[in-house]
């Protein structure tokens, strides 16, 4: 016997034991099929590898974070120069990335982790979109997982004036500025997020929402997310017939590669890449505080949030464009996609069948993706409308053209094969002529036969 052999006998009797003793099966999750382990099968995985990742190093942190507004020279005194009060929140960020041991590097992972959990949001949503995911049975799954992505958002917006700087605050204040111009819901929301109207009333809301209230919900809609993933299983490849089965069958899912261990096994090598990758990228780039809010040097600086909000300020800067338009937008925008599973009635899940839909989501993806570049590149600077209509107009017509020619194009070579196999009567198709007989077997006669 091999090393290799008895190892994976003795690592089975092992596992059996395990398994045997805590009953593993009856409460680890589904099972699934040897052609999912691919990357693009386990985005949604990858988010929720990275939403850990950020609930370990957010706990670390805050046990040195103050969410206090009050004046101190607690531990930065030396950095504001003439030993003026700085407010607690910057001053406690400060001695994180200066005194506390690793605080730097726990505090650019825990900020890049952010960056990299909503970049997959974003890649785990497209992927979901384009192979029609959110098709029969599981148009409630897409909901709460579209109800999970506007929170996750909401955690990145709220921790973003945690650090409580000129930046934060300014990008913050706008903001809130969108939010309360919500109709309806807006001036509900007002008092909860504004408080009293005192600086420290603001950041406490946003403390409070970004490590309680929205983590709470994360959790919960995460746990509808996994609970309609364990009831449907995973989406089948993206196909053209519209008679495909949506679910794989009791018996098939016995055949299914089991999730303890290996698909654990599997996950956690993807995490621990993940926490490599940007342990790596927080200690070759490691984030810098910039100066506290109400500093008087910080008069100049130039109101821009996060990255996964700039289109939105951009947006804002187009002439015309209020407050009220951009959230009417952002709120018809929202919509379509949480009711896109009732919008798009096609039986067929492959993209090559859904060129209206997939023509609005890359449209919709060349449109943030330039918003993104146009923001960060002129952060405020008012765009007129022969502007606007020269730079984004090309997004949508260029996609339609492109989309419209491939589409068909599919369509001709899928009636001409069709044809063939339908209509052998059509000119381009003649009928077949009368197969030829089989040949005999023969055999060569000897002479002493």
């Amino acid at each position: 016997m091999t090393f290799s052999n008895w190892y994976n006998r003795t690592l089975n009797k092992i596992w059996g034991f395990v398994e045997d003793r805590t009953s593993m099966k009856k409460w680890a999750l589904r099972p699934q099929p040897e052609f999912t382990f691919k990357p693009s099968y386990w985005t949604g995985a990858f988010v929720v590898n990275a939403f850990l990742f950020q609930v370990i190093t957010g706990a670390l942190l805050l046990m040195y974070y103050q969410p206090s507004t009050a004046q101190t020279l607690t531990a930065c005194g030396q950095t504001v120069g003439t030993l003026s009060a700085a407010p607690a929140a910057w001053c406690s960020t400060y001695y994180i990335i200066n005194t506390v041991p690793m605080g730097s590097l726990l505090l650019s992972t825990h900020l890049y982790g952010a960056y990299a959990m909503i970049f997959l949001m974003f890649v785990h949503f497209f992927r979901g979109y384009y192979m029609g995911v959110y098709k029969t049975p599981r148009e409630f799954s897409w909901m709460v997982g579209t109800l999970l992505m506007l929170m996750t958002l909401g955690m990145g917006f709220t921790g973003y004036l945690l650090p409580y700087t000129q930046l934060s605050l300014n990008a913050t204040n706008v903001g809130l500025v969108l939010a309360i111009r919500l109709p309806t819901f807006g001036p509900l929301l007002a008092p909860f997020i504004l408080g009293d109207g005192t600086p420290q009333s603001l950041l406490s809301r946003m403390f409070d929402a970004h490590v309680v209230l929205i983590p709470i919900a994360l959790a919960a809609l995460l746990y509808a997310h996994i609970a309609l993933f364990e009831s449907h299983g995973i989406a089948p490849p993206a196909t053209s017939d519209p008679l495909q089965r949506r679910r794989f069958t009791e018996k098939e899912d016995k055949k299914h590669v089991p999730f303890m261990p290996h698909i654990l096994f599997y996950i956690t090598k993807w995490a621990l890449l993940y926490a490599g990758v940007l342990f790596a990228i927080a200690a070759l780039w490691p984030w810098q505080l910039q100066t506290y809010a109400g500093n008087v040097a910080a008069a100049g600086v130039v109101t821009e949030p996060d990255w996964y909000f700039l289109w939105l300020f951009k947006l804002v800067d187009f002439t015309g464009v209020t407050p009220v338009v951009a959230v009417g937008v952002t709120t018809v925008l929202l919509l379509f996609v949480l009711f896109v599973p009732f919008l798009d009635r096609s039986q067929r899940t492959h993209p090559r069948d859904r060129p209206f839909f997939v023509w609005i989501g890359t449209s919709l993806l060349g449109f943030f993706i330039l918003m993104t570049v146009w923001g960060g590149e002129t952060p405020g600077v008012q765009i007129l409308p022969m502007a606007v209509a020269e730079t984004i107009g090309p997004i949508f017509l260029v996609n339609a053209l492109v989309i419209g020619l491939f589409h068909w194009r599919y369509r001709r070579s899928y009636k001409r094969r069709l044809a063939a196999r339908t209509s052998p009567f059509d000119g381009a198709y003649p009928r077949p002529g009368p197969a030829p007989p089989p040949a005999v077997a023969t055999r060569e006669v000897t002479s002493h036969e």
